[in-house]
């Protein structure tokens, strides 16, 4: 009889520990998880980053382009243009739509108020930018002042 109770003091003990080290193997495999899936949102955060940056260099580039495009007619510039636009759509850029729309702080940037409809983007000095739909570079507008033309 003191051999059964000692075989099943045994057995529960065991028993005690397999739950105590299943529970740790969850836990540990919840934690792999969990780093898994921060280090792949780490890469994803890495890459986006990464692409800002190179996008911010390359727009004051289309700038220019779009400048000298104003006053030079020229077919191959309109095909450069519009391929580097479109590569840059791929990557997840849009053009912000500033110009003749309701003036937004949270996309444009005011350089100055001049005549016309209040609140309203009169003419878009510099063109703004979303990057995934994170503001990247903010449209630089005029914005009337709500006085009348002359």
């Amino acid at each position: 009889m003191k051999e059964d109770k000692s075989q099943k003091d045994k057995i529960e003990t065991l028993e005690k520990k397999i739950e105590e080290l299943e529970d740790c193997w969850k836990r540990a495999l919840a934690d792999y998880k969990n780093l898994e899936k921060r280090v792949q949102e780490d890469k994803d955060s890495w890459k986006f980053f990464a692409n800002e940056r190179l996008i911010r260099r390359i727009l004051p580039v289309v700038d220019n382009l779009e400048r000298l495009k104003k006053h030079l007619d020229d077919k191959g510039l309109d095909l450069i243009i519009k391929d580097v636009v479109s590569g840059l759509k791929e990557f997840g850029v849009e053009e912000i739509n500033s110009e003749h729309g309701e003036f937004d702080p949270m996309l444009m940037e005011a350089l100055e108020t001049v005549e016309g409809e209040k609140n309203k983007v009169i003419e878009t000095v510099s063109k703004g930018y979303l990057l995934n739909n994170k503001l990247i570079r903010p449209a630089v507008v005029k914005v009337g002042n709500g006085q009348k033309e002359a």
